[in-house]
């Protein structure tokens, strides 16, 4: 682990290591242990300094810093840099001129984008068919069109429009080419209603809406009310008790009463009653229909929402309400009913190992021991969350089977030797992750299965964790461990742990859980970087740590996302009584609702307490939380402690401190076995240092 520094300078130093980078430095040059390294890292520190001139001020001001740059790799982003700062300005012939320079680079094709959408914007409509490529995005294509238009032409439903149209939804470039093929009469009746049937589909009410204004009118009043029904279901759902039973106000019908459920299950419920008598549903609307309602209750808890599910067709049925049945005889501990609902799921849903351990669960608290057993054993076999658990109830090691890949070092040289991947490697070094992934996926989108996992493990040795993360996750690669769970020691994440007293290989699965180690991840929310931290969270973290805070962008820095994500943690633990799995849920969900949820079913077990949350994506949150927390624990120590050390009772501390919750007395750990070899499992990585390289198991 690298010495605790200044947040600014662990900042630097820990990028200069984790991007194999020293550009944020001037001194980092000179720790270059050979000539060419030496040579290497004086590239990339120029490289970074003449394009944060390009990005920052376009021009030909950032030429003289590239000077000796006309040989690296990476030289023709410079100059794409520059251009795209300057595209409101730039003329037709530089970019032609810079396209033919460098042919299908990516930077090339980027600005071709962002040039044909400048075009479009001026209206030059003659540079843009100069510069046109079909098949860019839906938006140029449209453009195209309008160039055709501004010339006079007319348009052709099946050559123009048949591919656009079967799009539920278009930009708002394609408005005016929609507007003119209405004109022209080529949106017939007919077609309209098959896109809006599509739209309607694929949920879409703006679509329908926008649609309706060129229907006649009794047809429009028809497709404003399917939209309603997308949009408000509530109001439709009212209003619906004075629509005709035709077979398109049926369908509105149906959607708005399935739409309601999900926000408003007793308004739902209301709705039905009126108007199941009112419109003949078909006996797929019917199911749909009541599959809603019924699930729906069930995520509420609703009094007799077991009943109802109990009670619904079979043809309106799925694994969503058969395992809602579970979940709400989990909740009641009615241990015949969770059998029951089991033996009630077809056998293929049967043998996901949540169920097998539910039936293991159920048939011990039912008295049937040694069938509990049996099932215990079977399950204890599986490297996953409910494998872990099986092991904890039986006393069993933990069963993890490390492998490595292939180790074939000519294809590997050849891969180093392929430009895409120079260019992608380059580009992660200096810390250009989003244009390092498009040239990755660009070098390897013709490769077989071999090839990129050669090139995932290279990756993974030159400190890109993510690819590794993404390539090794199906099938025998689940075993490659090492490169699935990268120990980067050189982020400072165990130190960090520790000083805000939390178990770094919970905080190890909290981060791989949220971002696979992607470094500029970024969610629809705006959760930023490793820990996926907000920034308003991060702030407010920062504040009442004393810790520096330099805004939202700071958490694309790995050491101060990391820094901030574990205090965070922290906290959350502090507020949820030092359980790490209530702790991991709140840190998914919000802490407000996983208190309403401790309140309305606090005194269950922890595996039934979380199998039983209403959130989906938590409930596997969770899970997937706490066994990488065993997987990295394992990894850093070689044992592990037990799961249910990390998944202990809740017991509310309102009155306490945080600083005074005491942290629970440390288990004995537990050994990882083979269960081959019934050998313990290697974890060689525990001695070896990151920097080393890829780890082998």
């Amino acid at each position: 682990m690298f010495p605790r520094l200044p947040v600014k300078n662990r900042a630097r130093h820990l990028l200069t290591v984790l991007f194999g980078s020293v550009w944020l430095t001037a001194c980092a040059t000179a720790q270059s242990s050979s000539p060419a390294a030496h040579s290497l890292d004086a590239e990339r520190a120029a490289f970074r300094q003449a394009w944060d001139v390009a990005s920052r001020e376009g021009g030909d001001s950032w030429r003289p810093l590239a000077s000796g740059l006309h040989d690296y790799p990476l030289y023709p982003y410079l100059p794409f840099a520059a251009l795209q700062h300057d595209i409101r300005q730039v003329d037709l012939a530089t970019v032609q001129a810079y396209l033919q320079k460098y042919p299908g680079l990516i930077p090339a094709d980027d600005l071709r984008r962002e040039f044909l959408e400048e075009l479009a914007r001026r209206k030059d409509w003659a540079g843009f068919r100069t510069l046109y490529r079909p098949g860019i995005n839906l938006t140029l294509a449209c453009d195209a069109l309008q160039a055709g238009l501004a010339d006079g032409k007319k348009l052709d439903f099946q050559r123009d429009l048949a591919q656009l149209w079967s799009h539920p939804s278009l930009p708002g470039a394609c408005d005016p080419v929609l507007q003119a093929a209405h004109d022209q009469g080529l949106l017939t009746n007919a077609r309209l209603w098959s896109r809006i049937d599509d739209a309607v589909d694929a949920g879409r009410g703006g679509t329908v809406a926008e649609l309706a204004a060129w229907l006649p009118a009794h047809q429009a009043e028809t497709a404003r009310k399917l939209a309603l029904a997308l949009r408000n279901p509530a109001a439709a759902a009212k209003a619906a008790t004075d629509w005709p039973d035709t077979p398109r106000l049926r369908r509105a019908a149906a959607i708005a009463i399935r739409r309601l459920a999900y926000r408003d299950t007793d308004s739902a419920d209301s709705a039905w009653q009126k108007l199941h008598t009112r419109f003949r549903f078909t006996p797929a609307q019917r199911d749909d229909i009541l599959h809603a309602l019924a699930l729906y209750h069930a995520a509420d808890f609703d009094p007799g929402s077991l009943a109802r599910l109990i009670a619904l067709p079979a043809a309106a049925q799925s694994d969503a309400t058969r395992a809602w049945r579970v979940r709400l005889a989990l909740a009641k501990q009615d241990w015949a009913a969770v059998l029951a609902a089991i033996q009630a799921m077809p056998p293929e849903q049967q043998d996901d190992g949540q169920w097998r351990y539910f039936r293991a669960r159920a048939l011990g608290e039912l008295g049937q021991a040694n069938a509990a057993q049996s099932v215990y054993r079977a399950l204890a076999q599986q490297a996953t969350y409910y494998g872990f658990l099986a092991a904890d109830r039986i006393g069993a090691p933990y069963a993890i089977c490390p492998q490595q890949p292939p180790h074939e070092p000519q294809r590997e040289r050849a891969l180093l030797d392929m430009p895409g991947l120079e260019r992608a490697f380059e580009l992660y070094a200096v810390n250009l992750p989003r244009y390092a992934r498009s040239e990755w996926n660009r070098a390897l989108r013709d490769s077989d299965s071999t090839t990129r996992q050669l090139a995932a493990e290279l990756a993974h040795s030159k400190g890109w964790y993510d690819r590794a993360v993404f390539t090794f996750s199906h099938g025998d690669m689940l075993h490659y461990y090492d490169l699935r769970f990268p120990l980067a020691r050189q982020d400072g994440l165990v130190a960090q742990a520790r000083q805000a007293g939390i178990d770094p290989a919970w905080a190890y699965g909290i981060l791989r859980s949220e971002s696979a180690w992607v470094t500029d991840a970024q969610s629809g929310a705006d959760a930023r970087g490793l820990m996926q931290l907000l920034p308003s969270t991060a702030a407010a973290v920062a504040r009442r740590n004393g810790l520096a805070w330099s805004g939202g962008d700071s958490l694309y820095d790995p050491a101060v996302n990391i820094t901030l994500g574990t205090r965070h943690l922290a906290e959350l633990a502090a507020r949820f009584g030092n359980a790490p799995w209530l702790a991991s849920a709140a840190y998914n969900a919000g802490s407000a609702k996983v208190r309403q949820w401790v309140e309305a079913r606090g005194q269950l077990t922890p595996d039934v307490f979380i199998a039983t949350m209403p959130y989906k994506e938590t409930r596997e949150y969770v899970a997937r939380v706490m066994a990488f927390s065993v997987i990295y624990d394992w990894r850093l120590h070689g044992n592990v402690a037990p799961m249910s050390s990390r998944m202990p009772a809740y017991v509310d501390p309102p009155d306490t401190p945080a600083a005074m919750i005491a942290a629970p007395a440390q288990p004995a750990r537990k050994s990882v076995v083979c269960p081959t070899d019934q050998t313990p499992a290697p974890a060689s990585s525990v001695a070896r240092p990151a920097s080393s390289g890829t780890v082998q198991p």
